[in-house]
């Protein structure tokens, strides 16, 4: 090799500008569970740490841009934070901006946003996180990411998966929807690019020339070649900075710096980049394991679940009904916690161990009892606060809304016409004597004031005479003096043991209650009314006359079964429901059709059966026998052997609501397979618009790909995805695609959605597949994403246009129910917060101040009014931005947090 590059006018060419980023990417569980791989990352701090301490040349290690792995190890190692600290505020280890590495398209966007506030939090201990938005093996990008870092503070992030093949540069400008910028690093080769870099100076400079023609035309003259020295679990090489050294005299052709991600990107430029708007969700150049959406569907439930309970639910109610000083933080850290680990890209996508997704399953499982719990005591509140007695209906969403709800009245209460019984106690009085065993007994099975669903305690005394002692009980429908009956029991008990053969007269007084359906008339957004049954405008029919079709209607939606596939229109469009069960020889991360595919549309038989009759629900059952084949044999990869499978799908309609809600569940016993529901298009069409963080979405019907993952156009959508006039909202069914392709002169169309009810596999990775013939992991025989069990699916259907924002709070955001006994100073109605005109993504307390996070998903500019209330708009850190008082306009596709004074 020559000392120079040829020459250019006569001047030796520059040498090419090499960085070396060392660095590590762990995954915090994946093949193997958590604890183990803790064990290897205690290891590799424990020698970074020596390493950085004994070695000045060493300069800078990058802990892959997440704090988890710092409280994974100090967790382990405490008496090192300090060392940590120390190295961390000097430079030479980079921490952060994030907590965890995380999907984007499996979690919420507030999971993201607290990921990243909870990282930057964190980092703070250790001298400040790195400004960057790291991104180094997410599979893809959302939409609103740049606008997301934007609001952090950031300008550039770094990306491999999802770039699409328009991007032919190292780096490029990435735009979010509201026009919101960052320069995106693009690593061509991935994170991995100068993993095991050779100790020998003359091989280091050949691996460098090779990773410069690899890089080959994305780099233009004057760019820097970026090499990053590291990948999974790989620790720090101690003979990095000599090796580099040796490489810089010994050539010309290359001058290599060792030196951390931050001053790389400190030291380029941005002119001439190309630009790109929006998602990026490509396969052109890397795998972006399009199937990881429908792997391990109850995680996906999960997660939907969890996040629902705190965000929709926990957050908002104890922000605006309880004191300022009873904001629950350490508790809410503790749930969020649970959800931002389990955000990491190998847990939420279930790529993973079975040991792995049990854990995950916990962890959704924790923090979704915080938030229940956290919901219970935020409406205890709100009774104890109600001035006068009775029901009271909470509404935890910014909508005024009206809704269904199910509440116990006494059976000689009103509105009778507008609501529909679902159970009746017809009331118990009277008096009974007992012996002092059968009270004991009694006693002993008594959980509190409670004695049924419908029934409680309200009210307890004790007396005593010279004939006995006298326990008189008053019973109703709602939970009132659980400590009083507490208090009565220890009494009753003392004076049994002071007279142990006395006679216990009990006198019980039960009013008659009825457990009802009706719709509540209008609550006010973040308000709060007394429990008015509303007039129903469209109430529920359901039609069984035993010859024609069953029929659920309601004046706004017809539902019609057809007793032989056992699909049903709505509104006359036909082949809803039709359930295609066909085979899946893939993995964890991509969906692949075994070469003999055999499709089962059609059951052996359907039973229909009419249940709730009306008028404020109606419902029917549609009983389906299958035939499914039991599993893929490998050797042929063909379908073979069959199962028997029972499926029963009940369609719901409710009054004055145009959304038909669907419920699938069935015990799956096969194997290697994908259950999908087909769903027709009142109109063909080539596009869906579906829900991602902060904003929606527009998709075609193809994927870009290539011969190591081919282009499967399988989306995520988040709540909701609407396409040809219909909208479908569920519960965790994250994977949809555009099917039934019809070629018109106009292009092709879509006449079908087709949504992902299970898909079924047993191997981590697999080797020779269709759709991605390399691994993209170990090849590990799994049992659990098989699904073998119990599966349910929920979805919604609505062919009217609604709003799918309010079709979604419609389905997922229930109104509450509150039962409280008066004596409060809360009026009848009201309303604790008022924001119109945008979407509302959080509610919660900050520094004691409340805080509100709202987007507008719309292409136009909007007025957000706040209801006079006045405060600051703040970035993601807390720091001011904007005033604003009463009202604010907000940018097309735009996201602002706002604090209240």
């Amino acid at each position: 090799m020559t000392d120079h590059r040829p020459p250019v006018d006569g001047r030796p060419e520059p040498a090419l500008q090499v960085a070396v980023v060392p660095h590590t990417h762990w995954d915090r569980e994946w093949y193997e569970p958590f604890q183990a791989f803790r064990l290897r990352l205690v290891r590799l701090v424990d020698d970074l740490l020596a390493l950085l301490e004994r070695d000045p040349g060493y300069r800078t290690f990058l802990l892959d841009g997440q704090l988890a792995v710092v409280d994974d190890y100090l967790e382990v190692r405490p008496e090192n934070e300090g060392r940590l600290r120390a190295l961390a505020a000097a430079g030479r280890i980079t921490v952060g901006p994030w907590y965890i590495l995380m999907d984007e398209f499996l979690v919420s966007g507030e999971t993201i946003v607290r990921d990243l506030q909870m990282g930057i939090r964190r980092a703070a201990e250790f001298g400040g996180a790195m400004e960057v938005g790291y991104l180094p093996d997410m599979f893809g990008h959302v939409a609103q990411m740049p606008q997301l870092l934007a609001l952090a503070g950031m300008t550039h992030a770094v990306v491999w998966r999802g770039v699409p093949s328009a991007i032919d540069r190292t780096a490029f400008l990435w735009r979010a929807p509201d026009g919101s910028q960052v320069r995106a690093e693009y690593l061509v080769s991935g994170y991995g690019n100068g993993a095991s870099l050779p100790d020998d100076a003359k091989a280091l400079i050949r691996r460098v020339g090779s990773l410069a023609e690899e890089t080959g035309s994305f780099l233009r003259p004057g760019d820097p070649l970026l090499v990053m020295n590291g990948t999974d679990h790989q620790g720090p090489q101690p003979w990095l900075g000599r090796v580099v050294s040796e490489a810089n005299q010994v050539q010309s052709h290359y001058e290599l710096s060792v030196m951390s991600l931050p001053d790389y990107l400190a030291g380029v430029g941005s002119d001439g980049l190309p630009e790109w708007t929006g998602e990026l969700r490509s396969g052109w150049r890397a795998n972006l394991l399009m199937g990881v959406g429908s792997n391990r569907v109850d995680v996906k439930q999960a997660a939907a679940g969890a996040e629902r309970s705190l965000e929709r639910v926990a957050e908002p109610l104890s922000a605006l009904f309880l004191p300022p000083a009873a904001w629950p933080a350490r508790v809410l850290d503790l749930a969020w916690a649970l959800v931002v680990r389990n955000a990491a890209h190998d847990s939420i996508c279930a790529c993973s161990a079975d040991d792995v997704t049990r854990t995950v399953l916990d962890r959704y499982a924790e923090a979704r009892q915080i938030g229940e719990a956290l919901a219970d005591q935020a409406r205890r509140a709100i009774a104890v606060s109600m001035a006068a007695p009775g029901t009271t209906i909470v509404n935890p969403t910014a909508s005024t809304r009206s809704g269904m709800v199910e509440v116990v009245v006494a059976v000689e209460g009103g509105a009778e016409a507008h609501t529909q019984a679902l159970s009746e106690h017809t009331g118990m009085a009277g008096s009974f004597t007992v012996r002092t065993p059968a009270v004991a007994s009694l006693l002993g099975v008594m959980q509190g004031d409670r004695i049924d669903d419908d029934t409680f305690v309200t009210e307890a005394e004790l007396s005593e005479d010279e004939t006995g002692i006298v326990l008189r009980v008053e019973l109703g429908s709602h939970s009132r003096a659980a400590g009083r009956v507490e208090e009565v029991k220890r009494e009753l008990y003392s004076r049994l043991v002071a007279r142990p053969d006395a006679e216990v007269r009990i006198t019980v007084d039960h009013p008659a209650v009825r457990r009802v359906l009706a719709r509540q008339a209008a609550v006010p957004g973040f308000g709060w009314s007394s429990f008015a049954p509303a007039r129903l405008e469209h109430p529920v029919r359901v039609l069984d006359d035993g010859e024609s079709p069953v029929t659920l209607s309601n004046g706004l939606v017809t539902v019609v079964v057809d007793a032989g596939d056992g699909t049903f229109s709505v509104d006359g469009h036909a082949g809803f429901g039709r359930l295609v069960d066909g085979g899946d020889h893939g993995d964890t991360y991509n969906y692949s059709p075994p070469a003999h595919d055999r499709e089962i549309t059609t059951p052996e038989s359907v039973r229909v059966a009419a249940g709730e009759p009306g008028p404020v629900r109606g419902t029917v059952a549609i009983h389906s026998r299958y035939r499914w084949p039991e599993r893929i044999d490998d050797s042929r990869s063909a379908r073979t052997g069959t199962r028997q499978v029972e499926v029963t799908t009940t369609v719901e309609l409710q009054a004055d609501e145009p959304l038909v809600r669907v419920h699938t569940r069935f015990d799956n016993p096969c194997r290697d397979h994908r259950v999908r529901v087909r769903l027709p298009l009142p109109r063909p069409s080539a596009t869906s618009v579906a829900e991602c963080a902060f904003t929606t979405v527009e998709r075609g019907l193809t994927a870009e790909g290539r011969t190591d993952e081919l282009g499967t156009p399988t989306f995520p959508s988040r709540r909701f995805v609407s396409a040809g006039g219909l909208t479908v909202v569920h519960d965790g069914l994250v994977e949809y695609e555009l099917t039934g392709t019809d070629a018109t002169p106009e292009g092709d169309l879509a006449t079908e959605l087709s949504l992902t009810l299970l898909r079924a596999t047993g191997m981590l990775s697999r080797l020779g597949m269709a759709t991605r013939p390399l691994p993209a992991g170990p090849l590990l025989p799994l049992e659990g994403p098989q699904m073998i069990g119990p599966v349910e699916a929920r979805y919604g259907l609505c062919l009217d246009g609604t709003d799918p924002y309010r079709l979604a709070e419609a389905m997922l955001d229930p109104l509450q129910v509150v039962v409280g006994f008066g004596g409060g100073e809360r009026p009848a109605s009201g309303s604790a917060l008022r924001v119109t005109g945008a979407e509302v993504s959080s509610v919660r307390r900050e520094a004691g101040a409340l805080e509100v996070r709202i987007f507008n998903p719309s292409d136009r500019p909007v007025v957000v009014d706040v209801g006079g209330r006045r405060g600051w708009e703040v970035d993601l850190r807390g720091r001011p931005l904007l005033p604003f008082e009463g009202r604010l306009e907000l940018r097309a596709r735009g996201i602002a947090t706002l604090r209240f004074a």
